[in-house]
């Protein structure tokens, strides 16, 4: 049910792993929080919490390697380095981590749904607003969607174009037209840790340029950590596989 893999990225200039759970169904791609790798999912009991809907053909779960996040947390290089491995990032995905999808499905170009919580959840709706003839929903759970503190303030043309609360105003044609027919889930509890002012800032931004959205505010008892995302996870991948 299990496989792992690794490969040398030239567009990150540095290896990455990738991770996956499951023998068939909807292809999800979950991403890790900052600086967490391809199986930190699972060794955090979110594959385990996703585990009905794996064995029950519904899902097949997919993670990779956060390699821009871990240098964002670690402070890695020059803020312009790391915002420049930001949108590095989100092409090595496209370019890499999704053929290897599409691979392991026997050729299958399903269009994919995008997870993650906190940073994770930042790159989960950046690829969907970025790549929506790839993605076709992105779950962010307890998302972080402006990350100008994790480069001591700075802001680059990189950042601008890995970023869906700058970049997605000024979307317009094809690429908005394919966005609008997508659909954004953004959760967010309201304990320790959460800030659900966030998920209604990024909410706002694609509910101007007419992207479905929905943000889920849960209660005081839900703060910024795993048992969270294990309880939200299935729920929105059992709504939308």
């Amino acid at each position: 049910m299990k496989a792992t893999d690794s490969w040398y990225s030239e567009r990150l200039e540095q290896p990455i792993g990738m991770a996956r759970w499951g023998h068939y169904g909807a292809p999800v791609l979950v991403f890790p929080t900052a600086g967490g790798d391809a199986e930190e999912i699972e060794r955090n009991g979110l594959v385990d919490a996703c585990r009905p809907l794996i064995e029950g053909g519904r899902v097949k779960l997919y993670s990779c390697d956060s390699v821009a996040g871990r240098a964002m947390v670690a402070k890695a290089g020059s803020p312009e380095y790391r915002m420049w491995l930001a949108n590095q990032f989100h092409h090595c995905v496209l370019h890499e981590v999704v053929p290897a999808i599409r691979t392991d499905l026997g050729g299958d170009r399903s269009p994919i749904v995008a997870a993650g919580a906190s940073i994770g959840a930042f790159n989960a709706v950046a690829v969907l607003c970025r790549f929506p003839d790839v993605f076709r929903a992105a779950i962010g759970m307890s998302g972080t969607y402006r990350l100008q503190r994790f480069f001591d303030g700075a802001f680059s043309h990189d950042l601008f174009l890995a970023s869906p609360v700058d970049f997605v105003p000024g979307l317009d044609g094809d690429r908005l037209d394919a966005l609008r027919q997508r659909f954004v889930v953004l959760a967010s509890g309201q304990g320790a840790w959460e800030d659900v002012g966030e998920s209604w800032a990024v909410a706002d931004v694609l509910g101007r340029k007419g992207v479905p959205n929905r943000v889920d505010a849960w209660g005081q008892e839900w703060p910024h950590e795993w048992p969270t995302w294990r309880r939200m996870l299935p729920q929105y991948l059992d709504e939308l596989c």
